[in-house]
């Protein structure tokens, strides 16, 4: 796996910063990822890995 449980990642193209929580392997959209949106909601969803980057690496 190329990211690690924890991690904050952002898609390619923008979005929100999410954190990685969890993986499943089998599964083409295998990385795991939730965040708060502006209500305090806390939204899960999964992505393939190649449509992340490192938060860290987005720039500003």
């Amino acid at each position: 796996m190329k990211f690690k449980k924890g991690e904050l990642v952002q898609q390619e193209f923008g979005g929100p910063v999410m954190e990685v929580i969890g993986f499943e392997p089998d599964l083409i959209e295998n990385i795991v990822t939730q965040w708060e949106d502006e209500k305090g909601t806390i939204i899960k969803a999964k992505f393939m890995q190649d449509t992340l980057i490192p938060a860290s690496s987005i720039k500003k």
